[in-house]
């Protein structure tokens, strides 16, 4: 009898807490929550805390009370100056009435579907009014303020607040892009092409100078040369004139003997001349007048050569 009674205590106790296990919940504080009995709303709970429900009868759904994100698909705007403009966009919302959002919505994931289609409606609406500068530079934050109006007045009937809109980025569509690549390298290559005809011109008008002045200069040079080596000349005829008025004689030894250097040079010289020829009259006879060399005793002038 003990062990049939302790079994009943059991059962009833453990019964009994896996009913009071099932019949609490806790709503934290970054949660809100509504208790549906039977699928219908019967209670709506903001705050965090511990709650009670009817097990099985009742159920609870938990919505989030944080910020949310809500990206949408990049799509093509045409804006007022006739730009096409790819615009990849975000939202910011919070569950301000979890009940309208539950009958609305559902739940979060649904809200992609429900929420995205306005937010792009928006976009459209907003920047195909505005220029391609407007958004990229002069009035962007106003244009998002006036989206984030626009979508939140919506987005009240789905029980949601929406806190912001933002554009992560608006650029030109590919094709245009491309075009506007091309044609800034288009662009370029004509500065360059100018840059470097001004180059080629100018090292032409450089070196075009340089060859000129090239010129001048070895002209004044060759000029100052045979200048320079006119005047050597006129003073070597000089001192030649002077010393043949000086002494006659020295003066054909010494021409001789230049003309014997340069004459009979080593290597291969040859000459046919007679031997009584006046080119060898200094080898016969010192004096190179034809006589015997013998001196006179008498004290004439023959000239000698000088050492």
């Amino acid at each position: 009898m003990l062990r049939a009674l302790f079994a009943v205590i059991v059962v009833v106790f453990g019964a009994a807490a896996a009913a009071t296990y099932f019949a609490m919940f806790i709503v934290h504080q970054n949660e809100q929550a509504i208790v549906l009995e039977f699928g219908k709303p019967v209670t709506i709970i903001n705050e965090p805390g511990l709650y009670w429900k009817v097990p099985v009868v009742q159920t609870v759904e938990y919505f989030d009370k944080r910020i949310l994100d809500l990206d949408t698909a990049p799509q093509e705007v045409t804006a007022s100056d006739q730009k096409r403009i790819v615009v990849d966009a975000f939202a910011r919302y919070r569950i301000t009435n979890p009940l309208l959002f539950y009958q609305s919505v559902r739940d979060e994931r649904q809200v992609r579907s429900r929420l995205g289609p306005i937010i792009e409606s928006a976009l459209r609406r907003v920047l195909g009014g505005s220029t391609f500068q407007d958004l990229v530079r002069d009035r962007r934050e106003q244009l998002m303020k006036r989206i984030a109006q626009q979508v939140n007045e919506e987005g009240k009937e789905f029980g949601l607040e929406v806190v912001d809109v933002r554009i992560k980025r608006a650029d030109l569509p590919e094709q245009n892009s491309k075009n506007i690549f091309d044609r800034m390298r288009a662009e370029r290559q004509r500065e360059a092409a100018e840059f470097r005809a001004e180059g080629t011109g100018a090292a032409s008008r450089i070196k075009a100078n340089a060859d000129r002045e090239v010129t001048i200069i070895k002209a004044e040079a060759m000029r100052e040369g045979e200048r320079t080596r006119g005047e050597g000349d006129a003073e070597r005829n000089r001192i030649f004139a002077e010393a043949f008025g000086r002494d006659p004689d020295f003066f054909g030894f010494y021409r001789s003997m230049q003309a014997y250097e340069q004459g009979m040079k080593a290597g291969d010289t040859r000459m046919l001349l007679a031997p009584d020829s006046e080119f060898f009259k200094y080898f016969s006879n010192p004096l190179g007048n034809g006589s015997t060399g013998a001196q006179p005793n008498n004290g004439s002038t023959g000239a000698q050569p000088k050492r």
